[in-house]
């Protein structure tokens, strides 16, 4: 009986399925119908890609393609399937709700927002993207690699604390990135791989987990950042609730404190009662948001990673003056040069560095948001959250800068620091997503069946690959 009336109330007021030890019920609201013209909601999986055409798609993939042929290339998909699974799992509670994955992390402990923040901070601290990008800019024009990569710092911070709305430059940006890629990808395919197509097939008919030749942190790095990666995929929350998917239509977006009015937002989001008007607006949102992330975020980045490891594989593996560093971009530009002709190297570095500064813009857009809204909501709740953002932002342009300064500047050692960390995320937070998204939301749209098993999967996986990591690092620092 007591059942039955638990049941009743939470079908009235489903509110009473929040935890609220740390945070106020949200508030009881209809969900708003899903958008009649669903191109203009295209975008957050886009943006996905963009940031995550960076570590996985120009560094790591492509320098493990040099090195032991394209054996480990099949783990992409594998480490996209998991991802989408994951970002959808975020996306549900954020769409439900119009609060943050993390939000809902914290309504069961208060601390776990701060957990995420410090993480998403260590792995992203280390400048990897604006080190990458001033790398390649050096190769094509010349000068020193760490101021270039001092100046681009700078210039993200001008434009995510001087953008009106940050989301919209952010989502423009990364659209001009990924069209940038495509084309390198469509001039590539015919004109610089070659002979190269014959052995494409390798990716299937002999795969391989080259642990031994690379060691388990590097693969982990590539799997954990094939698309996108750690805290960059809890961010989908707000980057979807910016762009106004579901419940976040009701909450206000991040803007600029200097060129734009601050809106208040309150601590909590919504949720609405499982009527027949509002499960089909869940349908409709909940059909959209999957494509969008199928037909965007897992694509293009598939395509980008296979791409570029066949570009690395046609030009630089087996190349003597290859190097345990980014310098095979350096080999591989120039490669190209010889074969195709010098203009194709020197877009190839453009493209790329181009590609990479996008990746910096990104990366110190999610880590600055992600810490904002933790901030807000848990510790500040009184306080503006645009400004939060943007102080962040700065405080990340000056650490990085510094990180710089003292010589920490080799960008696929600190690409493989920000991805094992963020996989170690991964790991925390796909256990978490499967409690938040069967405890609190409403019978009628948690999770279930497949997609939990899809998340145990994604908690076995990085649990796994994190272990093997640390007991290698221990290992090479015993025997060292």
């Amino acid at each position: 009986m007591a059942t039955t009336d638990r049941n009743d109330a939470v079908s009235t007021d489903p509110s009473q399925l929040f935890p609220t030890r740390y945070l106020p019920r949200p508030e009881v609201r209809d969900l708003p119908a899903p958008p009649a013209k669903q191109w203009r909601y295209v975008g957050p999986g886009i943006v996905a890609a963009g940031v995550g055409l960076a570590s996985g798609e120009f560094i790591l993939f492509p320098y493990i393609a040099s090195q032991v042929g394209l054996v480990f290339v099949w783990a992409a998909l594998l480490g996209l399937i998991t991802q989408y699974f994951l970002n959808m799992e975020i996306e549900r509670y954020t769409l439900a709700t119009g609060e943050t994955a993390i939000t809902g992390f914290s309504r069961l402990w208060k601390h776990w927002g701060l957990v995420f923040a410090i993480l998403a901070y260590f792995a992203n601290v280390w400048p990897a993207w604006a080190t990458s990008s001033a790398t390649l800019i050096s190769y094509a024009f010349g000068g020193s690699a760490a101021v270039i990569a001092v100046v681009i710092l700078v210039v993200v911070g001008l434009i995510l604390t001087l953008a009106p709305v940050v989301y919209n430059a952010l989502e423009r940006a990364q659209m001009i990135k990924v069209a940038a890629v495509l084309v390198l990808i469509l001039v590539g395919a015919l004109v610089a791989i070659g002979p190269a197509w014959a052995d494409a097939p390798q990716i299937v008919t002999r795969p391989g987990f080259p642990a031994a030749e690379l060691g388990f942190a590097v693969l982990m790095g590539a799997l954990a950042f094939a698309g996108a990666g750690g805290g960059q995929n809890l961010v989908q929350s707000n980057w979807i609730r910016d762009k106004g998917f579901g419940m976040g239509h009701y909450v206000p977006k991040i803007v600029s404190p200097l060129t734009k009015e601050v809106e208040a937002r309150g601590r909590v989001g919504y949720v609405f009662l499982p009527t027949e008007q509002n499960m089909t607006h869940w349908r409709g949102w909940w059909r959209f948001a999957n494509r969008e992330q199928l037909y965007t975020f897992v694509l293009i980045s598939f395509v980008s990673i296979v791409f570029m490891s066949l570009l690395a594989y046609a030009t630089v593996f087996g190349n003597d003056a290859v190097q345990n560093n980014i310098s095979f971009l350096q080999v591989e530009g120039r490669v190209l040069m010889e074969r195709v002709g010098t203009w194709f190297g020197y877009f190839f570095w453009i493209v790329g560095a181009v590609a990479l500064f996008s990746a910096a813009l990104g990366i110190v857009d999610y880590t600055s948001r992600l810490a904002a809204d933790v901030l807000k909501t848990m510790y500040f709740p009184d306080a503006s959250e645009s400004k939060i953002y943007a102080g962040l932002v700065w405080g990340l342009v000056v650490v990085g800068i510094i990180v710089i300064s003292l010589g920490f500047s080799q960008p696929i050692t600190l690409a493989v620091i920000s991805a094992c960390t963020g996989g170690t995320m991964m790991f925390i937070y796909s256990a978490l997503l499967i409690v938040v998204n069967r405890k609190m939301l409403p019978k009628e749209i948690r999770i279930s069946g497949p997609r939990i098993a899809a998340l145990v999967w994604s908690f076995l996986l990085f649990g796994v690959l994190a272990v093997l990591t640390v007991y290698q690092q221990i290992g090479n620092l015993i025997g060292g």
